[in-house]
């Protein structure tokens, strides 16, 4: 179905922009979960990994931040990654009612193992765009994000 030239000029090229950042996010997305499989992890588990990999234990709350997931989503992924034996969940000591998630010591070595092949997967696949364009492509992507949801607010 055609989109360009109903709309008005404004609003065919911003429709055009959005198809593009979909079906490349999509394509993105689908080749990189493929990879994480090969893991023997799904994205939402891997994605934990990564976060408490980089930046150390943190509430279940912080952990959806960081994810942009749900609670409910979170805590589902939180308990298969006990049950796998990567991470520990303990009560915070400062607040009763929320969890600390932790990197295990098997968490941590599987996180070391496979995050190096993982941002290789990943650079190879951005290679298509020089280095210059990845930083503008990050720039522009950071703008979009960060108008949007303050527009998002204002509405």
């Amino acid at each position: 179905m055609k989109t360009t030239g109903q709309y008005g000029p404004k609003a065919d090229l911003a429709l055009s922009m959005w198809v593009k950042l979909a079906r490349a996010f999509s394509t993105f997305n689908k080749v990189t979960a493929e990879q994480i499989w090969t893991f023997g992890l799904t994205q939402p588990q891997f994605g934990a990994l990564e976060t408490l990999g980089h930046l150390g234990p943190m509430t279940i709350g912080e952990l959806c931040r960081k994810q942009l997931v749900s609670g409910g989503n979170m805590t589902v992924v939180v308990n298969n990654l006990v049950d796998m034996g990567l991470v520990t969940r303990s009560t915070s000591k400062e607040d009763r009612r929320a969890y600390i998630v932790k990197l295990t010591p098997k968490g941590k070595r599987l996180f070391q193992k496979i995050f190096v092949t993982h941002a290789e997967f990943v650079a190879k696949a951005a290679g298509v765009l020089t280095e210059d364009e990845q930083r503008e492509l990050g720039t522009l992507l950071k703008k979009l994000g960060t108008t949007c949801r303050s527009q998002a607010k204002q509405a």
